[in-house]
């Protein structure tokens, strides 16, 4: 079966908003390494609706030649929203009702695993639904104080299991949990 993989830069104080005013000090070729990586474990992408706008427009009018936006716009794309009417973006498909029903069968279907970047607000509810298999956070060594958290108030219990770790020169973690 397939799993769903999310990867969030995430600051030492939970903060995930807006990471392009904040990670890129940290950005090397270690943590290119783990981004590629991920990225090559699924064949299907699943985004909530913030992080598909914000990608949605970037990428298609990125070089064709460049291998990211490449991979970004032929992927497969999965946007949970319960607002969104249509998907311009090329490869995308709404997830707008029965969402845990939905999710479930794309997981049985054949193929790649599916990740996500970003989207932490679906991320939460994946994780609250037991839809979420894998958790990939590359900490880094900031606080910021302010900004979305990855976790909210009354988000409840949800134990994980640290299933791999390891530290980048820049002083950045990159973390994988499982549920436990």
């Amino acid at each position: 079966m397939r799993k769903i993989i999310a990867g969030l830069f995430i600051s030492l104080d939970g903060v995930v908003e807006a990471p392009q005013k904040w990670h890129f000090p940290y950005f090397n070729e270690e943590m290119m390494q783990s981004v590629t990586w991920l990225m090559e474990r699924g064949d299907a992408m699943l985004l909530g609706r913030g992080t598909y706008d914000e990608f949605a427009a970037h990428w298609p009018h990125q070089d064709p030649a460049d291998p990211m936006a490449r991979t970004l716009n032929e992927t497969p794309k999965y946007v949970v929203s319960t607002t969104m009417e249509t998907a311009a973006w090329q490869n995308s498909t709404i997830i707008n009702s029965d969402v845990a029903a939905r999710l479930t069968e794309l997981k049985q279907q054949p193929g790649k695993d599916i990740t996500m970047s970003g989207s932490p607000t679906l991320v939460s509810w994946l994780l609250t639904e037991g839809l979420l298999d894998e958790l990939h956070l590359l900490v880094h060594p900031i606080i910021l104080g302010t900004g979305q958290r990855l976790f909210t108030e009354g988000i409840g219990q949800i134990p994980l299991t640290l299933t791999a770790s390891e530290s980048f020169s820049t002083g950045v973690l990159d973390l994988t949990y499982e549920r436990a």
